[in-house]
């Protein structure tokens, strides 16, 4: 690195883009790394290793939203796109993880229905309610 150059100016190796990206996947949701990795390391571990490198690696590191933001939005996503419902779970997850309390993540999914329609909002809370019941958190108050 020369003087001047941070190290985000520092062109960066696709090994170490992996491994920032998996360090920020953990960070916000432990043992995720691994279970991407069981989930597509057979099948497709170039696709495990574009999720860690740039979707967590390069955009989730990103200084300009909080992991509880980025949450948020993910979650609005999700839920807008329709039949992401085992995502959805994953980033309910994670969002319990970071910070989110579920009655934050019920109004999140709540306000997607004016946006995406009851039929996915409904969906998407019944993929966050199940997440809720594995962590005993049910009922809400």
């Amino acid at each position: 690195m020369t003087q001047g150059e941070s190290t985000q100016d520092r062109a960066t190796t696709r090994a170490e883009r992996y491994e920032q990206g998996r360090a920020v996947l953990d960070a916000v949701n432990p043992g995720a790394g691994a279970a991407l990795r069981d989930a597509l390391g057979d099948v497709s571990p170039e696709l495990e290793h574009q999720v860690a490198a740039w979707a967590y690696g390069e955009v989730y590191a990103r200084p300009g939203l909080g992991p509880r933001d980025r949450q948020l939005v993910t979650l609005g996503m999700l839920c807008a796109l329709g039949g992401c419902e085992p995502q959805l779970e994953i980033h309910v997850g994670t969002a319990l993880d970071v910070g989110l309390a579920p009655q934050e993540i019920v109004e999140a999914l709540l306000q997607s229905a004016v946006y995406c329609g009851f039929p996915r909002a409904l969906n998407a809370t019944a993929a966050a309610k199940r997440v809720f019941a594995a962590r005993g958190l049910l009922p809400l108050a």
